[in-house]
């Protein structure tokens, strides 16, 4: 089989699994999320006011309005999500794949990826994704040299852009999922909703969708982050995800 054929098989397998999954829940998932989660509030909310980032994967947009001092463009691959992300003014949203952004490169002050790029079914693709939100960011200045110091110079890891990137962790034994060190990582988790039947009156009945997620292990994101070219700032565990925040090198 060709990499070609695989990803074409990738791509057919997300549509079906994760994409048109979205497409049918989206109301329903936009009413469960409204909590920012802490990590991903700090983060907005200690950018230097006027700065601009993406929301890569913004759901229904409950990151656009953390912080009034700063500005968001937002993306997502629903149509449905992405025109609840729109009443988030004055920010932008708009459709787009997170491995084709139409944003221009070493722009950005900042991006967010929060529990998007688990939903990618190959490495491959979860590297690319990774890609393609670093090259969005801006670069860091040259390292600044010091005439009287015989030390090597170094970049600031602070300056330049920073992106906050969240997935869901294999690592999750007291969860109500129960999933650990040993399981297997390419998992398919229901999402139960409930919706009206009309069959000769209103029925009310009970709907499984199955979405697909790649659970990562300790280390993993970090890995992806420097094969995909970046530099992982600094990374850590919160409540059943791995987080990393990283910079272009």
């Amino acid at each position: 089989m060709t990499s070609t054929t695989l990803e074409h098989d990738s791509e057919s397998y997300e549509a079906t699994h994760v994409h048109q999954v979205y497409d049918q829940i989206a109301n329903h998932f936009s009413s469960t999320r409204y909590k920012p989660w802490p990590i991903v509030e700090q983060f907005l909310k200690d950018l230097p006011a006027g700065s601009i980032g993406l929301d890569i994967g913004c759901g229904n947009g409950k990151y656009l309005t953390v912080n009034p001092n700063i500005f968001i463009v937002a993306s997502d691959r629903s149509e449905t999500l992405i025109k609840i992300a729109s009443r988030h003014t004055p920010h932008t949203a708009l459709l787009a794949d997170t491995l084709s952004l139409p944003h221009p490169h070493s722009t950005f002050d900042f991006a967010i990826s929060i529990a998007v790029i688990h939903h990618l079914s190959t490495p491959a693709r979860r590297v690319e994704a990774l890609v393609a939100l670093l090259r969005t960011l801006r670069r860091p200045p040259p390292p600044s040299s010091n005439d009287n110091s015989n030390s090597t110079p170094a970049a600031d890891p602070h300056k330049g852009g920073r992106a906050l990137i969240f997935v869901w962790a294999l690592e999750q034994k007291t969860s109500r999922r129960g999933w650990d060190e040993g399981d297997a990582q390419d998992v398919m988790v229901p999402w139960v909703m409930k919706r009206n039947k009309h069959d000769g009156g209103v029925v009310e009945e009970e709907v499984m969708l199955q979405r697909y997620y790649h659970l990562y292990r300790r280390g993993e994101l970090e890995r992806d982050i420097e094969e995909a070219g970046g530099v992982v700032v600094e990374s850590g565990y919160e409540r059943d995800n791995w987080w990393a925040v990283a910079r272009t090198r």
